[in-house]
């Protein structure tokens, strides 16, 4: 029939204007901003910093300064200062943190490939993309208070991720206290295995003394060669006189 293509064609119109008022599957446009469109999970925009605490983002990053994102960015957007001292992380382990950590969005390609060669799942990629601002430079560039989100935000945007970065952390942390509890059990059986000092050995017999235990020391016996020739106990022997002389 000549223009029945076209017919079926304004059918199948008909059918989703109609269908577009009540069927949220058909629904082809969202009154926005009023209404926020569902982003899907692989969704990607610009870099944020992961902290394990939201009451206290700044002590609880789980960046640590290494400053291998920062070395990795292609264009160089990401700035890093370590700290000079040390405070305890999420753990309680005392970790360097980052005194300056900031970004600059009006740089950034959102490559992701900070958050690829990041060692401790420090840094993730975000979802905001309404970033329109009035000047180019100072409201672009992000500071780490403005980076800092927690990690149950992390799980709001990329649950699946997150999940996965949360059991391989904790696997991480399990391995780190097993390890660290058989060397102590290793140091402590080491000590126990520690032999007792030797006791003293007894004094050799030739290396004695003569007069034996607790007496007191022998005479030494004179010398024969030394010995006065007058014998034991008398007199000098007088000199000889020469004839018709007094003793000289």
């Amino acid at each position: 029939m000549l223009g029945s293509g076209l017919l079926q064609g304004l059918a199948v119109t008909a059918k989703n204007f109609v269908g577009s008022f009540h069927d949220p599957a058909r629904y082809t446009t969202i009154e926005y901003p009023e209404v926020k469109p569902a982003l899907p999970e692989a969704y990607r925009n610009f870099p944020f910093l992961v902290s394990e605490n939201a009451t206290d983002p700044m002590g609880t990053l789980r960046c640590v300064a290494c400053q291998i994102c920062e070395k990795e960015c292609p264009p160089q957007c990401i700035y890093i200062e370590k700290s000079k001292d040390k405070k305890p992380d999420a753990a309680g382990k005392p970790q360097i943190y980052p005194a300056i950590f900031a970004i600059d969005t009006s740089v950034c390609m959102s490559c992701q490939i900070c958050v690829e060669v990041c060692p401790f799942d420090a840094i993730k990629m975000d979802q905001v993309f309404e970033i329109a601002t009035t000047t180019r430079f100072e409201a672009l560039l992000l500071n780490r208070e403005q980076l800092a989100k927690p990690n149950s935000y992390y799980h709001g945007i990329h649950p699946t991720e997150a999940a996965e970065v949360d059991a391989r952390l904790a696997a991480d942390r399990k391995a780190a206290e097993e390890k660290a509890q058989a060397a102590a059990a290793a140091k402590a059986a080491a000590a126990a295995a520690k032999p007792a000092s030797p006791a003293a050995k007894p004094l050799d017999e030739s290396r004695r003394s003569p007069q034996g235990e607790g007496g007191p020391p022998a005479p030494k016996a004179p010398d024969e060669s030394r010995r006065s020739p007058q014998g034991e106990g008398g007199s000098p022997t007088p000199k000889p006189q020469s004839e018709g002389g007094a003793v000289s």
